[in-house]
C-alpha cells in the first residue's frame, strides 16, 4: 500500500505577469513551472513550517502580461529569454548565446527556455503516490525537426523535484545537440557565505572570445583542480567554494564530471539556514544507454559584472543582479551548439550528444531542496552517493535523504505518458 502524501496536489495556475503556470506540491516541496520557456520561478522548501525560495527571481522580470515583441522590449531586454527569466530551466538544443545552427537561427539556450511548452494533462500515480504532470513542445523549424516530451513530478514526502525531457529526432539524419538544466539561485536562501561542492574534480574558465572577456575576474582558458583555488586574471588566486559579496564581477567555469561517476551533482549549503541545494542526474559511470549525460559542472557566477541593460536599469548602470547559476550540462562552457561541434571535447568530455536519426534520448534530473539538521553540511557537500531509497549526502556526517535516485519511478511514468 503506497503511503500517500496528505498534502500532495497538482494544479494549474495563473502567476504574476499573467503567465500560464503548473504548481506541484507536498508536505516538503513547492514548485511553480511556467509554460513559457520551462521556467521555475519557485522552488520551495519547508524548514519548520516556514517556506524558503531558493530560484532567483531577476528584479528585471517583465510582469506586464504582454507577449515578448523585439521592437517594443528589445533595446531593454534584448531577448525574450531575459523577458521571463526566473529560477531554474532547460537548455535544449543550445546551451549559450543565440546563432545559426544547419542553417536555422536557434535562439539562447534554445527552444526550450523560450517557446512555450502546450501543457497535456497531470495526474496521481496510484503506485507511487506521485503527482505529475505532461507537457510538450515541438521545435519551431524544420532544419533542426526535434519534439519534446517533459514529465514534472513530485514523489509523497521527498523534497525532490524530479523532471524528464524526451527528445525526440523526427529527421533522417543524426543530430547533435546540446543540453543542460540551467538552475539559478538568489535570495532569500543565496547569501555570502554558502558552500559550493560539485561531483567535477577538474576545472576550467572559458577560452577567450566569449561574453566573459570583459565581466571576468578570473583568468581566461585555465585549468585548475580546486575550486577553493581559481586562477585570477591578474594573478593569485580565489576562493569561489564559498560564495562572496557582490564583486563586481560575472564569472563561469566549467568543471568536468568523472566518467565513472554514477551521478552529475552539483550543490549549494546555506549553513545559516540550515538548507541545501543539490542538483543531479545520471553520471556517466551508471548512465542507461537512453540517458542524455551531463558530462559538466558549471557556476555562472553572477556577483555584479554586467553594467549594461537589463541587468542594469540603463546602460552603463549599476548591475542590480546577484544570483548564481549551478548548471549540469553537455556542452563547451556556455558558447553554443555550434562551437560545442567545432571543438567537441572540453577536459576530455563530450560537448555534445547525438540524437540517432528517428530515435529518441532523454533528459532525466532531479533538484533536492531541504532542510538538515545540526552542523553535519555546515561546510558544504562532501560528495553524494545513490544509496538504495536515499541520496547519502556526505559532510562532516552523513544525511540520508528520502530518494528515487535511479530515477525508476520517473522511468515508469515515461513508459505510460510520454
Amino acid at each position: 500500500m503506497v503511503n500517500f502524501d496528505s498534502k500532495s496536489s497538482v494544479s494549474r495556475v495563473v502567476e504574476l505577469g499573467g503567465r500560464e503556470a503548473t504548481a506541484l506540491e507536498n508536505s516538503n516541496l513547492r514548485v511553480m513551472i511556467d509554460d513559457i520557456g520551462g521556467m521555475t520561478p519557485e522552488c520551495s522548501g519547508n524548514r519548520s513550517g516556514q517556506w524558503f525560495n531558493a530560484h532567483w527571481i531577476p528584479w528585471f522580470r517583465s510582469n506586464g502580461g504582454k507577449p515578448y515583441n523585439d521592437a517594443e522590449h528589445g533595446s531593454f531586454w534584448k531577448s525574450n529569454l531575459f523577458y521571463h527569466l526566473a529560477g531554474s530551466f532547460p537548455c535544449i538544443p543550445n546551451f549559450g548565446p543565440g546563432h545559426i545552427v544547419d542553417d536555422v537561427p536557434v535562439p539562447p539556450h534554445g527552444w526550450t527556455a523560450n517557446q512555450k511548452w502546450r501543457y497535456v494533462t497531470n495526474d496521481t500515480d496510484e503506485d507511487s503516490g506521485a503527482v505529475w504532470f505532461l507537457s510538450v513542445m515541438e521545435s519551431p523549424n524544420k532544419g533542426l525537426p526535434l519534439s519534446f516530451s517533459k514529465l514534472d513530478v513530485l514523489l509523497p514526502f521527498q523534497s525532490i523535484h524530479y523532471t524528464s525531457i524526451r527528445v525526440r529526432n523526427r529527421g533522417y539524419t543524426d543530430t547533435e545537440i546540446c543540453a543542460a538544466w540551467h538552475n539559478v539561485l538568489g535570495s532569500p536562501f543565496l547569501n555570502q557565505g554558502c558552500r559550493i561542492t560539485a561531483a567535477a574534480q577538474k576545472w576550467m574558465t572559458p577560452p577567450p572570445g566569449g561574453e566573459f572577456d570583459t565581466t571576468t575576474r578570473l583568468a581566461l582558458g585555465a585549468e585548475f583542480y580546486s575550486l577553493a583555488k581559481a586562477p585570477l586574471l591578474k594573478g593569485g588566486n580565489t576562493d569561489l567554494s564559498v560564495v562572496s559579496a557582490p564583486t563586481g564581477f560575472t564569472d563561469f567555469v566549467t568543471g568536468a564530471v568523472p566518467r565513472t561517476a554514477p551521478l552529475t551533482w552539483l550543490a549549494a549549503v546555506n549553513p545559516a539556514l540550515k538548507m541545501a541545494y543539490i542538483s543531479f542526474s545520471p553520471g556517466p559511470g551508471e548512465a542507461a544507454e537512453d540517458d542524455i549525460v551531463l558530462y559538466f559542472n558549471n557556476l555562472w557566477m553572477q556577483y555584479g559584472g554586467r553594467p549594461f541593460t537589463p541587468w542594469a536599469p540603463y546602460e552603463g548602470g549599476p548591475d542590480l543582479s546577484y544570483c548564481l547559476g549551478l548548471e549540469n550540462s553537455v556542452s563547451a562552457y556556455a558558447y553554443g551548439l555550434g562551437f560545442a561541434r567545432e571543438v567537441r571535447q572540453v577536459l576530455g568530455s563530450p560537448a555534445t550528444v547525438t540524437i540517432p536519426a528517428m530515435g529518441q534520448k532523454t533528459l532525466r534530473s532531479g533538484t533536492l531542496f531541504t532542510s538538515y539538521e545540526g552542523t553535519s553540511m555546515d561546510e558544504g557537500v562532501a560528495s553524494v552517493r545513490v544509496d538504495n531509497a536515499c541520496l547519502a549526502c556526505f559532510g562532516t556526517d552523513v544525511n540520508a535523504f528520502r530518494a528515487d535516485p535511479r530515477f525508476e519511478v520517473l522511468r515508469r511514468l515515461e513508459s505510460h505518458h510520454v
